[in-house]
């Protein structure tokens, strides 16, 4: 039996199992089994862990302070859109599957940089390799956020927007949701350790020999497993392997001209969403325009712009340093990351201007939240001060290695020239 017919075979399984208590820990075992057949059926599909179909096309250097995904079905209007946000020319026609490879493009807006990608459309059944839907979705895997397009015409028969949802959580993409607050460690020996700070009440009577089953399915026979929440059985499968990512994702639901006013203001209320028309300029303008899809995908992507200044100057409000929350963090320590590693190192504290400071200046640590639009400045330590470092005389006698090393190479260079 093949994995597909075994996937189909556990999912039938449990369409017809009742959910109570009684059966929380056999339903949680057969997830368990659901997720290690998808994960080997999608190995299977690339040709084995290193992969095997080609991704030529689709390879796409990051760049940018953020990226953003564009998914959808084919001719739902992804590369009209991209053009809009980003100025990019991409092609668009009437027909599908216009596009059949990723084209990057940039979305200026509030002094960022957001690299915004127009993947081609996928199909029901891409999460198994269909259309190229492994490429695609390992593109929306490297994206910072996911923007998911739908043709509001069809919306309202075809369910498309629940197949997408489907499709990306059978690959392990979870959509606004967070991490599990659960920490989950193998060990070399010594059995399954299970606890918890807070009552279980969506995993069974005995949640520790629902976890044991489930860890059992991966063969991991030792480890210590600690919730810190009410976690669902669907939850511990994602901590158990591991392999989830957690993306923020809006909906914009396109050519609501097609449709009537009612229908709009029903997809309009839908979580997460956001309705207009690419071609009508509804809530959609031109690339350097302000408008609500672009801060829509500002506040999802959490970027904030921090302004820095020199000591005795005014602040430069013409080129602002943009942090992310969901890579690096919003923090002074992020600030200097994102600046210089020199200035991690030799970093003694920064004054604060803005909204996150409780007075203007705030002196502060590495560990200050920064707010948008706050204005910093980093001072670095003294000569003195990095003396009583511990590891001052090893960084001095880097720096030396280095400029000798430098040295050696530039006078051996101009040697083989004059031997020339």
């Amino acid at each position: 039996m093949g994995a597909m017919e075994k996937i189909k075979e556990i999912e039938a399984e449990m369409a017809r199992t009742q959910k109570n208590k009684a059966t929380n820990y056999h339903l949680g075992t057969l997830k368990a089994k659901l997720a290690k057949l998808r994960s080997e059926l999608l190995i299977e599909a690339s040709g084995g862990p290193g992969g095997g179909a080609s991704s030529e096309g689709f390879e796409v250097a990051r760049l940018g302070d953020a990226r953003v995904a564009l998914i959808g079905f084919p001719s739902v209007g992804k590369s009209t859109l991209q053009c809009k946000l980003t100025g990019t020319e991409s092609e668009a026609a009437a027909y599908e599957f216009t596009t059949l490879t990723c084209i990057p493009g940039t979305m200026h807006y509030k002094g960022s940089k957001v690299q915004v990608l127009d993947l081609p459309g996928i199909i029901e059944g891409a999460a198994h390799g269909k259309g190229r839907g492994k490429e695609v979705i390992a593109c929306a895997r490297s994206a910072d956020a996911i923007l998911i397009v739908l043709d509001a015409g069809k919306e309202g028969l075809n369910r498309h927007r629940e197949i997408l949802e489907n499709e990306l959580q059978t690959v392990g993409i979870r959509l606004n949701e967070r991490p599990p607050d659960v920490t989950f460690n193998k060990k070399a020996g010594g059995g399954v350790r299970f606890a918890s700070t807070v009552p279980l009440t969506k995993l069974g009577p005995d949640p520790q020999k629902l976890a044991t089953a489930i860890m059992r399915e991966y063969r991991i026979t030792s480890a210590d497993l600690l919730a810190r929440e009410d976690i669902s059985v669907d939850q511990l499968v994602d901590v158990i392997v591991g392999n989830r990512v957690y993306k923020p994702c809006c909906y914009f639901y396109n050519k609501i001209d097609t449709i009537t006013v009612e229908e709009v203001d029903q997809l309009a209320r839908m979580p997460h969403s956001l309705v207009g028309s690419v071609v009508k300029k509804y809530n959609i303008r031109e690339p350097l325009e302000d408008d609500p899809l672009k801060a829509m995908l500002w506040e999802y992507l959490g970027l904030t712009r921090i302004y820095t200044k020199r000591k005795g100057q005014q602040p430069d409000l013409n080129e602002p340093v943009v942090l992310s929350a969901i890579r690096k963090g919003t923090t002074v320590k992020a600030l200097c990351q994102n600046v210089s590693s020199q200035m991690l190192r030799d970093f003694n504290f920064a004054m604060v201007w803005g909204k996150s400071s409780k007075h203007s200046p705030q002196r502060c640590g590495v560990n200050h939240p920064l707010e948008d639009e706050d204005v910093v400045q980093v001072v670095t330590k003294t000569n003195a001060q990095q003396r009583q470092d511990k590891n001052y005389g090893a960084m001095v006698q880097g720096f030396s290695d280095k400029y000798h090393k430098k040295k050696f190479d530039a006078k051996k260079k101009k040697q083989g020239k004059l031997r020339r």
